[in-house]
């Protein structure tokens, strides 16, 4: 028997702000809320209390804290919650990667994930599809090393053959590698090597042509793959008290300084950044594109920039609105990030069957 999206189970991550991305006024730098050691441990351990499943550690080169060593030193508090280190490919070397992977993976008791981003070396560019050719290969790398398996590979930008490091993950396996992309190259790169498609907001629509294009893509090589959904939440008891919220975090955004934080992301060029843009264009004037989906966010933000906003009914319908259409995974924030986790987890949290994503196999 198919279960129904009400008792499917699904992912519930929270996100943890390392690249200064948390504000209480949008675009209004706080310092108390500034990229810090104290600040972005708090909002992990936040979600850990709070029920979580897993929490995203994000990466930026020019922004706040370097990812792998934030994940070092949280891995030790985190007791019961996964997490999910990003890695910038173009600023790595494989098979170090791998161990930094294996190493992190067994501090953590066999919790780590990781959020695969297809970026270029800082200072360099790289077009996007060799860009994503290179992601490839890096993922099939680390799937071999990390799985115990002696390396042959000769590849267009890595040709190495080598065992791989004596430390393993507890599992033995490669952890989960979550992807996300958009173009035609980054749907392909997903399709014949990630484990976890992620998306950003979008249109129900959108979403189902999404998903079955990467499904399609995915058969073509053999392989099915898992769908993560990455938004921004807004849950209150009202949703007219949500949307005053969303207001609010716009009231003391200036145009001009919302444009300058968009364009600070190496990423502001990708069809995925694109993509929001035209979201935000779509949507009505306050800002909501269908029901329950609100843009404002991208007028001070690269990358993810839509809320699900709503009262905690209309906020889990919306949820499970995106299980019926094949989400497995949901990676979700808030302003201010550890504010905003709290509510979710009281108001809508234990009313989702939610776990540790598993692979299939």
């Amino acid at each position: 028997m198919s279960q129904t999206p009400s008792d499917r189970p699904c992912e519930i991550s929270w996100f943890s702000a390392l690249c200064d991305d948390d504000y209480e006024f949008l675009g209004h730098p706080d310092p108390m809320l500034q990229s810090s050691w104290d600040h972005c441990r708090n909002i992990a351990l936040t979600a850990q209390a709070g029920g979580f499943d897993n929490i995203l550690l994000p990466s930026g080169y020019q922004l706040g804290l370097d990812t792998t060593v934030f994940a070092s030193a949280i891995a030790p508090l985190l007791t019961r919650m996964r997490a999910l280190m990003a890695v910038r490919i173009g600023e790595d070397w494989p098979p170090q990667l791998a161990r930094r992977i294996a190493t992190i993976d067994r501090i953590m008791g066999g919790r780590l994930t990781v959020n695969i981003i297809s970026s270029d070396l800082p200072g360099q560019k790289l077009d996007s599809e060799p860009r994503y050719a290179r992601t490839v290969e890096v993922m099939k790398i680390l799937k071999i090393m990390l799985s115990g398996q002696h390396l042959s590979h000769q590849g267009e930008f890595y040709q190495l053959d080598l065992d791989p490091p004596r430390m393993t993950t507890m599992s033995g396996k490669c952890p989960p590698l979550y992807f996300g992309g958009l173009s035609p190259a980054a749907r392909e790169a997903a399709a014949e090597a990630a484990d976890v498609y992620l998306m950003w907001p979008d249109t129900m629509d959108n979403v189902r042509d999404v998903v079955a294009d990467l499904r399609e893509r995915a058969a073509k090589h053999g392989r099915t793959l898992k769908f993560g959904y990455r938004a921004h939440v807004i849950v209150r008891e009202t949703e007219a008290e949500a949307r005053a919220y969303a207001a609010r975090l716009l009231s003391k955004l200036d145009d001009d300084a919302g444009e300058a934080i968009r364009q600070k992301s190496l990423d502001a060029k990708t069809a995925g950044v694109a993509q929001q843009s035209e979201l935000r264009a779509a949507a009505s004037d306050d800002g909501f594109v269908e029901d329950h989906l609100w843009t404002g966010i991208g007028r001070a933000r690269s990358g993810c920039g839509a809320a699900i906003v709503g009262d905690p009914d209309q906020v889990l319908a919306k949820i499970r609105a995106y299980q019926a259409e094949g989400m497995d995974a949901f990676i979700l924030s808030g302003y201010p990030h550890a504010a905003e986790c709290d509510l979710f987890a009281r108001h809508v949290l234990p009313h989702l069957n939610h776990g540790p994503l598993m692979l299939d196999g």
